[in-house]
């Protein structure tokens, strides 16, 4: 599954919406991020980390890592 993918079934069992995942995301950036604006990168795979990140934050998930090496 990609983060497209990841997002859309994480924002569909929160039972919300890409536009107020968008809207929340300008709230707490103050930066303007609109519903075609994310779509898009998302379609693209051209989101930036740092936006994931928020996103994640704002649907109360967290990004874990794991070491594969251990």
């Amino acid at each position: 599954m990609n983060i497209k993918e990841e997002i859309k079934v994480i924002i569909a069992r929160r039972g919300t919406t890409l536009k107020k995942v968008c809207e929340e995301l300008s709230n707490r950036t103050g930066k303007y991020y609109s519903y075609n604006n994310i779509s898009n990168k998302l379609k693209r795979g051209t989101i930036k980390f740092n936006e994931v990140q928020e996103i994640f934050s704002i649907l109360k998930y967290e990004l874990n890592y794991k070491d594969l090496n251990t």
